[in-house]
């Protein structure tokens, strides 16, 4: 059996889906087809302690030096943390939008 593969994209969706609060993580994984729980709980200490450069680590690899994978160039490297950076911004906004319903019911 061998070891399950998530693309980046799966892994900020499903940080988005959880931190959104309106999915249980048994929905989360059966959307996303994930295996485990831990694996979400994974992503989610990783997004917690700001360590974004781990969601495209492929398995077994922990880059220390630089925070991430080589990149073939400048702009594929800024194209990247483009990205991430508006998935990080859509759960924030997600996020804030949850709070003031809160604030609101």
């Amino acid at each position: 059996m061998g070891k399950n593969v998530y693309s980046s994209e799966t892994k900020w969706a499903v940080v988005k889906d959880k931190m959104s609060g309106q999915l249980t993580t048994r929905e989360i994984m059966e959307k996303h087809g994930i295996k485990n729980k831990t694996q979400i709980e994974t992503w989610m200490k990783w997004y917690q302690a700001n360590e974004i450069h781990r969601f495209d680590q492929p398995i077994g690899k922990q880059y220390s030096y630089g925070h991430g994978p080589e990149f073939e160039s400048e702009l594929e490297k800024k194209e990247r943390q483009n990205s991430h950076l508006k998935m990080e911004n859509d759960i924030l906004k997600k996020y804030l939008e949850i709070k003031e319903e809160l604030k609101k019911g």
